[in-house]
């Protein structure tokens, strides 16, 4: 039994060395197929701009109910009109 288990063992080995010289079958190329966050490229951003936008889930990275928060928030607070830019308007240089 153990003379079995030490060949399985070789020959698992084994076909790992060959694939990982590239001697076997490669591996399927990947793609991204994650939804992209579409954003306009040019031109200012509205609120329904920021709105619309949904991140996708990973492992590691921002809680969504956070950054969903700050997006509700940015977007209540540009209103949907143009901000103005003037020097009553309040923004700082």
């Amino acid at each position: 039994m153990m003379w079995l288990l030490a060949v399985v063992i070789v020959l698992v080995l084994g076909a790992v060395a060959v694939v990982a010289t590239g001697s076997g079958d490669g591996l399927a190329p990947t793609y991204d197929d994650r939804p992209d966050v579409v954003v306009p490229e040019e031109g200012p951003l509205w609120a329904a701009d920021l709105r619309s936008i949904r991140f996708t889930s990973a492992l590691r990275g921002y809680r969504a109910s956070e950054v969903d928060a700050l997006l509700a928030r940015l977007a209540a607070q540009l209103g949907d009109k143009p901000a103005e830019s003037g020097p009553d308007s309040g923004m700082m240089d």
